[in-house]
């Protein structure tokens, strides 16, 4: 009889992510411009959650509102109904560094700013002039040149960047298709290229936290996710440690949940509960984690009989390996198609995602040490430095002292 699902495995991957996204040096980012240049169409559609909408929106002063949403570390400093009389200015000015003041006291930073100018305009004040200048001496600045359509636009950005401002850089933007008519239309673009620009100016440890939220470019989450998963399966797992016993199977699951949650801290995706049971599920996720454990190990021996076992039943580096290579990386996979979706305003259900789940952890498994992630994880495991009291006996250090610390008593 097929074994209830056990949510507590969900619970558990939950709680893990929610550290993993907390663990994340937050990120702050100053949003500038004019009332109408389209700063809303800007947030909403190079971060995830529809931030403007969604997040909580608090006014800090007269003319800056404070955006941040639970589970998205990035804080959002708008300024709102901003108009560049002399008086406003310096008002303004005043108070974002009384922002950046606050931030300090609290070990924090403002990490760049968008000063937003509709295209559309062709025109730069001389007061935004010394306003932009201004902030450059706060943060990195980059000009986002909104609604940036036709050759006026591109001839706007040579023009300020013959003005030698102190700034990083200026990017043409069009952040959501516009309709001409019914038959034509202009398709988003730059959104790329000042996703590219805010990578090369932020600082490094707040890289993890702007790919978490920027919703632009997938396939860079997809790399960071998989860069960091291989990372973490040739210094856990390895090749040649002590075979485990394959009752103690039960100790791969605390780590492998680990593994998925930091994942999904790197894509920044909100899981509902129904989504992670068709998840766990579609991997053999009942009847607790000593359930899962074995039943993910004789996934790999009933694709490839005899793989990784020894006498006794036990489970060597190499099965450890090929499990926990499949279940990464067809899970990031799989949540790079859901955040896919959410970009493009989509939704997949529960049922869909058990299935691609499950397609591609068994199409990885039937791979078994023939698939290229695991050849990489055996080449760069033979790399590292083992205990090598018995030449042909080598022992893989952290996984053995893992299984000796949580072994079933």
């Amino acid at each position: 009889m097929k074994k209830p699902l056990d949510f507590s495995l969900i619970d558990e991957l939950t709680k893990r992510t929610t550290e993993e996204v907390n663990k994340i040096d937050p990120l702050n980012i100053l949003v500038v411009g004019k009332t109408g240049v389209g700063k809303s169409t800007l947030i909403n559609h190079l971060f995830r959650e529809r931030l403007v909408e969604t997040g909580v929106g608090k006014p800090i002063t007269q003319h800056l509102r404070r955006i941040s949403k639970d589970g998205v570390p990035i804080t959002l400093f708008d300024t709102r109904g901003l108009e560049l009389d002399a008086s406003v200015q310096k008002q303004v000015a005043e108070e974002i560094k009384e922002a950046i003041e606050n931030l300090k006291q609290n070990n924090e930073s403002l990490d760049v700013i968008y000063y937003c100018l509709s295209a559309s305009s062709s025109r730069i004040e001389e007061m935004e002039i010394d306003f932009i200048q201004s902030l450059a001496k706060q943060a990195p600045v980059i000009i986002v040149l909104t609604q940036s359509i036709g050759q006026p636009a591109k001839e706007f950005k040579m023009y300020i960047e013959t003005l030698n401002l102190p700034i990083y850089s200026v990017v043409n933007v069009m952040a959501k298709n516009y309709k001409i008519s019914e038959d034509i239309q202009i398709d988003a673009f730059g959104l790329d290229d000042l996703l590219d620009q805010s990578f090369a100016v932020l600082p490094e440890n707040r890289h993890e936290a702007f790919n978490n939220a920027q919703q632009v470019d997938i396939e860079r989450k997809v790399q960071a996710a998989k860069s960091w998963a291989k990372k973490y399966m040739v210094t856990t797992f390895g090749v040649g440690f002590t075979p485990i016993p394959f009752a103690d199977a039960t100790v791969l699951v605390p780590m492998q949940l680990g593994m998925l949650a930091h994942i999904t801290a790197i894509f920044g995706i909100s899981l509902d509960k129904s989504t992670l049971i068709g998840i766990i599920g579609a991997i053999g996720g009942t009847g607790g984690a000593t359930y899962l454990g074995r039943t993910l190990v004789s996934n790999v021996m009933k694709f490839l009989p005899g793989v990784g076992t020894a006498a006794g039943g036990a489970i060597s580096g190499l099965t450890a390996a090929m499990v926990t290579s499949a279940l990464a990386m067809s899970y990031i996979e799989v949540l790079a198609i859901i955040a896919t979706q959410e970009a493009e305003g989509g939704e997949l259900d529960s049922k869909a995602v058990k299935r691609i789940m499950k397609e591609r952890f068994d199409m990885r498994l039937k791979r078994g040490k023939d698939d290229e992630d695991v050849k990489q994880i055996v080449a760069k495991s033979d790399e590292l430095s083992f205990d090598d009291e018995k030449p042909k006996r080598r022992k893989w250090q952290p996984l053995k002292k893992f299984v000796k610390r949580n072994r079933r008593k």
